[in-house]
């Protein structure tokens, strides 16, 4: 591995060590009806069509060194899920916020992982009718999530082409960040059995779309493609393509070919849990290039702008007593 290959690390410049607000919250924080309780003891009802249905939606948003980032575009996606799936939230955009600033200041985290949901919540017993449902907040808070460990990210990960397709976006809208993962999760049970350690899903029509959680780049001489419709609209994706150009690096999203990945200078997965994440191999054949050098300067970049605070907001550690549980 070259000198212009090698991935550069984040450094903490502010971080405060701090201990959790109680011992019982050291291994995360759940909002549950208003209240903060250790993550190990959050529940949902079990008639809530979020678990019923998988009728429920999602934003997953970091914090390191003390900054969350992105934090009013993810409320901004938020919002629009809900929108998309006619649901109305019953707390204020505000209070979700400070809802995300309590439960990382309730566990003391510098560099945290947090995930708002939003479920159906139930009809009344017998009924069908999702319009009489109320629907429920919910959230939990745990350590920074890496998907692929700094060691594995230095090496890159070993990609498996699924066989299985992405539900399609005539049926259920990409858009929403949902947890329709089956055919991920399935995806993902055939790329092990084929000693891969993540999947890409296609569209039925050879093109790639997107994996469990990460969008995908892939490089052809001085240029990054990634697909353009079918996906979400992944925040690091977005990162990534407003990094590229400051960078001048040309990005064109467009239906990119299994075989564009397959025969790829480059490529690398984005993901709120871990960033930029590198390719080495595609179907146990390695990339040309992987982990290389576009990589490595995006994957440095990232988190060069991060450390410099750059659309971060500072958690707020101070946290009213009140929230956390007897």
């Amino acid at each position: 591995m070259t000198p212009d290959t090698l991935l550069s690390w984040p450094t903490p410049s502010r971080s405060r060590n701090a201990p959790p607000v109680e011992a019982r919250f050291a291994a995360g924080t759940a909002w549950i009806d208003g209240r903060i309780v250790p993550v190990a003891e959050a529940s949902l009802p079990l008639l809530d069509w979020g678990f019923l249905r998988s009728d429920a939606c999602q934003e997953t948003i970091s914090a390191w060194d003390g900054l969350l980032f992105r934090l009013d575009d993810h409320l901004d996606r938020f919002w629009r899920s809900l929108e998309r799936l006619r649901m109305t939230s019953p707390l204020s955009r505000d209070e979700i916020r400070g809802a995300i600033h309590a439960l990382i200041a309730t566990a003391g985290y510098d560099n945290a992982y947090v995930q708002i949901i939003m479920t159906r919540g139930r009809p009344p017993i017998g009924s069908r009718d999702i319009r009489l449902c109320t629907q429920r907040f919910q959230a939990f808070c745990i350590p920074y999530v890496w998907i692929a460990t700094p060691e594995v990210q230095q090496r890159g990960l070993h990609v498996h082409i699924g066989s299985r397709h992405r539900v399609p976006a005539t049926s259920v809208d990409p858009m929403v960040k949902h947890y329709h993962w089956l055919d991920f999760e399935l995806g993902l049970l055939e790329a092990f059995d084929h000693g891969a350690e993540t999947v890409v899903l296609t569209d039925g029509q050879d093109h790639l779309l997107e994996g469990p959680g990460f969008n995908i780049f892939v490089r052809k001489g001085e240029k990054l493609l990634t697909p353009r419709s079918g996906m979400l609209d992944g925040m690091t994706r977005r990162t990534v393509m407003e990094l590229c150009a400051d960078l001048g690096i040309s990005v064109e999203e467009t239906d990119v070919p299994v075989a564009a990945l397959r025969d790829a200078d480059e490529a690398f997965l984005t993901t709120t849990a871990g960033g930029v994440l590198p390719v080495a191999s595609v179907d146990a054949k390695a990339i040309r290039n992987g982990p290389g050098p576009f990589t490595a300067r995006i994957h440095a970049a990232y988190w060069q702008r991060r450390a410099d605070g750059w659309l971060g907001e500072p958690v707020d550690y101070t946290v009213p007593a009140a929230l956390a549980s007897e």
